[in-house]
């Protein structure tokens, strides 16, 4: 596939619109041209390419990047996070976009999304970035240089699915963010027993950007507490000594 074009069909302002420029400013800082260069290339390869709705394409900073980027209020400096099903993107890209600091590994099982990601890195010369071809699952054990910090997730699945791939991801103690919209209670009703039984902890649902957005952005946050194969080893009752008595 080809380098990422120059154009699209409908030529939209890709910097951010006037009520939302304060907070654009505000999160992305002195790197807000890079926004403005992922906007754009969403806008016109990723409509082009069918990683996004062009009905999606003038809405791109309220529905996407700034939803995306006001996680980063949840992440610890200089951590290693790994994005599951990253699309195009997001919210991984807009990660490494407003958190220098940050390193990222874009996990995507379908070719055209991570030749796109290559691309867009590529592009925006983002600096510790990395492209890998998976799916989530075959990733267990995989991870380079090891699990990782934060695993980040935007509508890939149900919670209890999404934590059954995401936790072996994550290092004991690191945290799984699953980006969820008004379904998050719910899941975590539904699904919460799972997530415990999967070495996780109770769900538990933050909302990002409160101040910034008019539309924050609901987290659900599990800490991986465990290794649920470890534990169910050290729970076996040990064989007695079958010495002489």
């Amino acid at each position: 596939m080809g380098a990422l074009a120059d154009g699209g069909p409908d030529e939209v302002d890709p910097g951010p619109p006037e009520h939302l420029r304060g907070a654009a400013q505000q999160i992305f800082g002195d790197r807000l041209n890079l926004a403005i260069g992922f906007a754009a290339l969403l806008m016109h390869d990723g409509v082009i390419r069918g990683l996004i709705g062009p009905r999606e394409a003038p809405r791109i900073w309220d529905r996407h990047l700034l939803n995306c980027a006001v996680v980063t209020e949840l992440i610890p400096r200089d951590a290693l996070v790994l994005d599951v099903g990253s699309g195009a993107g997001l919210p991984g890209v807009v990660l490494a976009v407003a958190r220098p600091d940050l390193s990222v590994i874009l996990v995507e099982p379908l070719a055209r999304r991570t030749a796109f990601l290559s691309e867009a890195v590529a592009s925006l010369g983002l600096v510790g970035v990395t492209v890998v071809r998976a799916r989530a699952e075959e990733l267990r054990g995989r991870v380079e240089p090891g699990p990782v910090d934060i695993v980040t997730a935007r509508a890939v699945a149900p919670l209890d699915r999404l934590a059954a791939w995401c936790l072996p991801l994550a290092a004991v103690g690191g945290h799984v963010l699953a980006l969820k919209g008004g379904s998050a209670a719910e899941e975590i009703a539904v699904h919460g027993e799972t997530v415990t039984k999967l070495g996780g902890s109770v769900p538990v649902i933050t909302v990002c950007g409160a101040t910034l957005l008019p539309e924050p952005t609901t987290v659900v946050d599990i800490v991986h507490e465990r290794d649920p194969a470890v534990s169910a080893r050290s729970a076996r009752p040990r064989r007695r000594d079958r010495g002489t008595r």
